[in-house]
């Protein structure tokens, strides 16, 4: 009974929707044909596109005053930081003027233009010198910034090497970085992934029978003298990992089976970089935000978050794994002397293997 009491209600409510619908559209068949646009319906949305296009400008301005960190342009720590920052604020301005000129173009007309009864709308079935105009411009301009970028990229990359250069590997692997540093004979050892043997503490596959491998020292943190060139050896265990070090605007692939490099000379110590206003300030927010959570941790008997200290840092750029986001290593840049004393602090490679 309850199972036909139920139908009776869903079907006795169909009905009285279909009729409802039915009454609606006996009364808009005495109206005007409402999915024809008229005049009213143009301007309201005419209006809406100018309104609009004050919104997108208006929340640009809100956001760059709120949380454009533009600063960020002005903070490099090596000798080629300016030239890169110097072609990303010019593709950022040029993007920006199109950005502004094309949607201001695009909303205004709109509104300029919007359909009105009795008016005829005027087009071009095309137009040869309107057509040359919108591709010369941007052929040029794109042209301008590749060729400035390819020599930008040629002058950073063709660093020739010096007696006083000092080199490092780098070497990737899910998910960690280890550091190689040459040694007094400033040569890297050989090494190969078929040589690595955990039991020797030979985690890099350095050959233990290569003269110039016998100084080399390996470390997990990474110490840079200011004003030194360094050039960068990269391996990868492993996968495909990117170096990525953002205050030294460097970045290079780390490719197993192969090795890249890359070159550059810091400028900015630690300690200096800490001093600065901007970082300061980023350290403060930091902090506060760390001090609130802290507070709920507390409250659960859960150990509170340490204060956030500054420090460079060498990052995965490329997705490696599910630990990518922590594969991460410090980088101290110091005096020249501090980092000659931290050096000799540390063990060389042919001292660090276990005796079997």
């Amino acid at each position: 009974m309850t199972t036909l009491l139920t139908i009776i209600v869903l079907v006795s409510i169909t009905i009285a929707i279909w009729q409802v619908v039915k009454i609606f559209d006996i009364a808009s068949a005495k109206k005007e044909d409402s999915e024809i646009a008229n005049d009213s319906d143009n301007r309201l949305n005419a209006n809406l596109m100018l309104g609009f296009l004050v919104f997108i400008y208006a929340i640009t301005i809100v956001c760059l005053i709120l949380y454009g960190d533009l600063p960020l342009l002005s903070n490099s720590a090596s000798e080629h930081g300016l030239q890169i920052d110097t072609l990303m604020i010019i593709s950022l301005a040029i993007i920006f003027f199109v950005q502004t000129v094309t949607q201001f173009l695009l909303h205004f007309f709109a509104f300029k233009y919007k359909g009105e009864k009795g008016r005829k709308a005027l087009f071009y079935a095309d137009n040869d010198k309107l057509e040359f105009i919108w591709t010369i411009i941007p052929v040029i301009t794109l042209a301008g910034l590749i060729i400035y970028g390819l020599f930008t990229w040629s002058e950073i990359m063709n660093i020739e090497e010096t007696e006083d250069t000092i080199v490092v590997e780098l070497y990737a692997q899910q998910f960690n970085w280890k550091a190689r540093y040459a040694g007094e004979d400033n040569v890297l050892g050989k090494a190969n992934v078929r040589l690595i043997d955990i039991d020797r503490a030979n985690i890099l596959g350095v050959d233990e029978s290569d003269p110039y491998a016998q100084d080399d020292i390996i470390t997990t943190e990474l110490h840079l003298p200011v004003g030194k060139q360094v050039l960068f050896k990269m391996r990868s265990q492993d996968v495909l990992h990117s170096a990525y070090m953002p205050h030294f605007r460097a970045q290079m692939n780390c490719v197993p089976g192969m090795i890249t490099q890359f070159a550059f000379t810091p400028t900015v110590t630690t300690a200096e970089m800490r001093a600065t206003n901007q970082i300061q300030e980023k350290v403060k927010r930091i902090n506060k935000i760390r001090e609130e959570k802290s507070k709920g941790l507390i409250a659960q008997g859960e150990v509170p978050l340490d204060p956030y200290e500054f420090d460079y840092l060498l990052l995965c750029n490329k997705i490696c794994g599910k630990q990518h986001y922590n594969m991460q290593m410090k980088i101290v840049v110091e005096s020249e002397e501090d980092y000659k004393t931290w050096l000799k602090e540390q063990k060389v490679f042919k001292n660090s293997l276990v005796q079997n």
